[in-house]
C-alpha cells in the first residue's frame, strides 16, 4: 500500500512563507528610506490597506504625508500612455523630486508629472548616469570602469575621459577579486561586472580607489554546460586563492584628482584583499572635510589590525593605531558589518573597537601619539555599531547587544560620554532595535520588534523621543496562513556549563498530543548568527518557517563559536571550523528541548543548510549519525583546504595541513549512515561545485547511497532556480523524515528577480 500523500495545502502555505513572498503578508513591516536634501527629508514606499503608497517625511517638522496624489498621477500617466494604471500599484518603485515635480521611469520611458497641470510628460533624463557609474556627491560626475581602467563621465553632457591608462588584466583599477566582481548572477542579468570599488571625497574633487594586483593568483575553472547562445560547453576561469597559497589578491591604494588627472599612489605596502575590496568591505573612508582618507589593514593571519591615514596630495601613509592578539583582531564580529571605528576631532582622535577584555567595547585614542585616553564603554555586553558622535557635547550614540537578560542578541540604543561617563539607554524598553541613520545624522529611524512582536517603525531624535511614527506592521495575513512566532529558548551547551540560545518553530496546526519530526537548520561558519532577535526572520529564517508549514518542528541554534556575544564564545571556533560552530551543542540542545516536549520525535531528526550550512549538514550526519538521519546539503563548503583563502585563514587560522584536514567532510565520508541529498550549482563561483564532487567521489568509493542534484547553470544562491530547489528539499524531507509522499504534481512558481534589490546594489 502506498504511503499517504501530504495535503497540497501544506505546500501552498509553505510557498507563501518563502523569502520572496512572506513580506507581502506583513503590511508595513519594512521601510527603505530614500534620502533627499542631504538626509533632511526622505521618502519611502510601503504597503497599506489602500495598496502601495509613497510617503514623504520631514523629521524636522514631525510630518509624514503622501509624497504626491497617487490617484491623479495614475490618471495622468494613463492618459499619456494609453495604459491602464492602478493608483494602488503604480508601475514604478522610485521617483525623484525635480523642482517640485515628480520624475520616474515607466513603460520604457522617463516621465515628469506636473502636479499643477495634472499631466504626465515624457522627458529626457536630466543626467547621463549609467548603471555601473558611481556618482560624485555633488552629482556632476561619475566614475566607471573601461578596459581595466577608470574613467570619469560628466553627468550634464555625457562626455567622458580616462583617469588611468595603465590598467591590465592582472593589475586593473577598482576591481574586486574575480569571484565577487564577475558573478554568475550578474551575467544572467546581462551585467558584465560590479561597479568599480571607488570612494568619492565629500568635496567631489578626489577618488580613492586601488589598483588590484592579481598576478600569480591561482586559476580555478568552471564549466558552462549550456551557454546562452546554445553552443558547446565553455570553460570559465577565475583567479581564486586557496588557503595556504603564496599569492593572493592585493589592493594598491591610489588617489585620483578628477580635475587635474593626477594619480597619487599610496606610499605604503599593498593591502591583502582575497575576500573583497577594502572599499567594498567599508574598510576605507574619507574624512568629512576631504583632507585625508583612512583605511584598515589586517595581517594575513588576522591577528593584527591597523588603522592608516592617507594624505591625498602626497600619498604619504601614516599608521595611527595597531592592535595584535593571539586570535583574530576584528573591527566587529560580523563579517559583513561596517567597522566599528570612527575618526574624530578633525583627525586628532579615534574611537576604536576592541575585544581585549573579552567584550566588544569602544576605546578613545589620540591619533598623534597613539595613546589611550579612555575606555569609553565597559561591561558584560557588546557594542554592535556606532551611530553618531556629537563632538560638541563629547557624546557617542551606539547599538549594543547583551543588555536584555532574556535575549543577549537583542539590540539596545545607548549613549555615553567620550570619557566613559553618563552611560544610558536612550529607549527605555527591552525589545530589539534595528536602526538606520541618515546622512547628517540629525535623527534616526528605529524599527522596534521581537520575534513575536511585529515592528513599530518611527523617526526618533537623539533623546530617544519619537518625532513621527512611520508604520505599525499588520500581520493579519501572515497569521491567516497558520504561522506562529518562533519560541525563543535557552539551553546548556555540550560542555555542561555554557548557556546557548535558539529558536523553535512549531508546525502549523500544532497538536501537543502528536509527535513531529524535527529539522535542525544550522549555519556552520563563525561569520554570521543563525538566531535573530527581531521580527524579520533573516535570510535563512524563511526556509525554516516554510518547513514548519509542512508539519516539521524546526530549530535554529547558535552554538559556541558563533558570533554576536563575547569573544571567548566566538573564539571557540577559531582553528576548529570543522566543529560547525558548535554542532555538539546542537545535539545537546535537541536532547534538552525534547525532555519536556514529548511531541519532538528525536528518532526522526533531519538537518539542512546552504553554503557553510551545507557543510554543517553533512558534518552533523557524519559526526552524529545516531541523531541526524536525513540531510539536504546545498552548495556546501565541504573541504576548507579548497575554499577562499581569506575567509578560511581568518576563521581557521594560518594554513596547517593537519588542522585544515580536520575540516574536511570528504575525509569522513565513510561514516555516512542516513539519507543525504547533495545540491550544488554548476557555476557556483563562491564555493565551487568541485567541493560537492569531491565528497560524492569519496561517498561512492565507500559504497554509500546518497542523492545528488547539480544545477548546471546555477550560482551560489540558486538565483532563478529557487522554485525547483525548494520543492526538491521539501520532497526529500517529506518522503524520508515524515514518511509520506509529497503532493502529486505540485510545482512552485518561479521566483522573479528582485529589481528593487538590484537597484539598491548599484545605488
Amino acid at each position: 500500500m502506498n504511503p499517504t500523500a501530504l495535503d497540497e495545502h501544506a505546500y501552498r502555505t509553505a510557498e507563501q512563507l518563502l523569502r520572496h513572498n512572506r513580506p507581502k503578508l506583513v503590511s508595513g513591516g519594512r521601510i527603505r528610506p530614500r534620502w533627499i536634501e542631504g538626509g533632511a527629508r526622505f521618502w519611502y514606499r510601503i504597503d497599506t490597506p489602500d495598496g502601495l503608497r509613497f510617503f514623504l517625511v520631514d523629521p524636522g517638522r514631525g510630518s509624514r504625508k503622501p509624497a504626491f496624489d497617487h490617484v491623479q498621477l495614475a490618471k495622468a500617466l494613463s492618459a499619456a500612455t494609453g495604459e491602464d494604471v492602478d493608483a494602488a500599484a503604480l508601475p514604478f518603485a522610485a521617483f525623484e523630486l525635480v523642482d517640485g515635480d515628480v520624475e520616474f521611469d515607466a513603460f520604457g520611458r522617463h516621465w515628469r508629472w506636473v502636479a499643477g497641470d495634472h499631466a504626465c510628460v515624457g522627458v529626457e533624463r536630466s543626467q547621463h548616469r549609467q548603471l555601473l557609474d558611481v556618482a560624485a556627491p555633488d552629482g556632476r560626475h561619475a566614475v566607471f570602469r573601461k578596459d581595466y581602467n577608470l574613467w570619469v563621465r560628466s553627468l550634464s553632457d555625457g562626455r567622458s575621459r580616462a583617469l588611468t591608462d595603465n590598467g591590465s588584466v592582472d593589475r586593473d583599477y577598482g576591481a574586486n577579486p574575480d569571484y565577487f566582481m564577475y558573478t554568475t548572477m550578474l551575467g544572467k542579468l546581462g551585467i558584465p561586472h560590479l561597479p568599480p570599488a571607488v570612494l568619492w571625497s565629500p568635496d567631489s574633487r578626489h577618488v580613492l580607489t586601488h589598483r588590484t594586483d592579481m598576478r600569480g593568483v591561482r586559476e580555478t575553472h568552471l564549466i558552462e554546460a549550456l551557454p546562452a547562445d546554445g553552443g558547446a560547453p565553455r570553460l570559465r576561469t577565475q583567479r581564486f586563492a586557496f588557503a595556504g597559497d603564496e599569492r593572493v589578491p592585493s589592493a594598491e591604494f591610489v588617489v585620483l584628482d578628477v580635475e587635474s588627472g593626477k594619480v597619487v599612489p599610496a606610499r605604503a605596502e599593498a593591502v591583502g584583499m582575497s575576500l573583497m575590496s577594502p572599499i567594498s568591505r567599508q574598510w576605507a573612508w574619507w574624512a568629512e572635510d576631504s583632507s585625508a582618507a583612512y583605511y584598515l589593514s589586517s595581517t594575513r593571519d588576522g591577528r593584527k589590525l591597523s588603522l592608516h591615514r592617507l594624505d591625498p596630495a602626497s600619498g604619504e601613509v601614516r599608521t595611527i593605531l595597531t592592535e595584535s592578539g593571539p586570535t583574530r583582531v576584528e573591527p566587529g564580529q560580523l563579517l559583513q558589518q561596517a567597522p566599528i571605528v570612527r575618526v574624530l576631532s578633525d583627525g586628532a582622535e579615534v574611537l576604536w573597537y576592541s575585544q581585549r577584555d573579552n567584550w566588544g567595547h569602544l576605546y578613545l585614542y589620540g591619533t598623534r601619539d597613539g595613546e589611550l585616553r579612555a575606555q569609553v564603554t565597559s561591561g558584560p555586553w557588546a557594542v554592535q555599531e556606532i551611530l553618531r558622535v556629537d563632538e560638541d557635547r563629547r557624546v557617542v550614540y551606539f547599538v549594543v547587544a547583551g543588555l536584555v537578560e532574556e535575549d543577549p542578541y537583542r539590540r539596545s540604543v545607548c549613549r555615553v560620554g567620550l570619557d566613559g561617563s553618563g552611560f544610558a539607554k536612550i529607549i527605555d524598553d527591552d525589545v530589539d532595535h534595528a536602526v538606520t541613520v541618515p546622512p547628517g545624522a540629525g535623527y534616526f529611524i528605529d524599527s522596534a520588534s521581537t520575534n513575536a512582536l511585529a515592528p513599530v517603525i518611527s523617526v526618533r531624535g537623539w533623546d530617544g523621543k519619537v518625532l513621527v511614527e512611520l508604520s505599525r506592521a499588520d500581520t493579519s495575513r501572515l497569521l491567516e496562513t497558520g504561522w506562529s512566532p518562533p519560541e525563543r529558548f535557552r539551553v546548556t551547551a555540550a560542555d555542561g556549563q555554557t548557556k546557548i540560545h535558539g529558536m523553535l518553530y512549531l508546525p502549523h496546526g500544532f497538536d501537543p498530543a502528536k509527535r513531529y519530526p524535527v529539522v535542525d537548520h544550522p549555519y556552520g561558519f563563525p561569520s554570521a548568527s543563525r538566531v535573530v532577535p527581531c521580527f524579520d526572520p533573516g535570510y535563512y529564517g524563511f526556509d525554516a518557517e516554510a518547513l514548519a508549514a509542512l508539519g516539521f518542528v524546526v530549530v535554529a541554534i547558535d552554538g559556541r563559536g558563533s558570533p554576536g556575544r563575547d569573544k571567548a564564545f566566538h573564539d571557540a571556533s577559531y582553528g576548529r571550523v570543522g566543529d560547525g560552530a558548535g554542532l555538539a551543542d546542537h545535539v545537546a540542545a535537541l536532547r534538552e528541548l525534547a525532555r519536556d516536549r514529548p511531541w519532538m520525535d528525536l528518532d526522526r531528526v533531519g538537518v539542512f543548510g546552504m553554503s557553510s550550512g551545507g557543510f554543517a549538514t553533512v558534518r552533523a550526519m557524519l559526526e552524529f549519525p545516531e541523531v541526524f538521519k536525513v540531510g539536504v546539503a546545498e552548495c556546501g563548503m565541504h573541504d576548507l583546504r579548497f575554499a577562499e583563502q581569506g575567509i578560511a585563514e581568518m576563521y581557521n587560522g594560518p594554513f596547517d595541513p593537519e588542522t585544515y584536514a580536520a575540516t574536511s567532510n570528504v575525509d569522513l565520508a565513510d561514516r555516512l549512515v542516513g539519507k543525504l541529498l547533495l545540491v550544488h550549482g554548476g557555476l557556483d563561483d563562491s564555493f565551487s561545485p568541485h567541493l560537492s564532487m569531491r565528497l560524492a567521489e569519496r561517498l561512492i568509493a565507500a559504497d554509500k547511497d546518497f542523492d545528488m542534484l547539480i544545477v548546471p547553470s546555477s550560482d551560489h544562491a540558486f538565483v532563478g532556480y529557487d522554485h525547483h530547489l525548494n520543492r526538491r528539499r521539501w520532497d526529500f524531507f517529506v518522503r524520508h523524515l515524515m514518511g509520506v509522499e509529497p503532493p502529486s504534481g505540485y510545482r512552485l512558481t518561479p521566483v522573479p528577480l528582485d529589481q528593487e534589490a538590484l537597484a539598491d546594489l548599484f545605488g
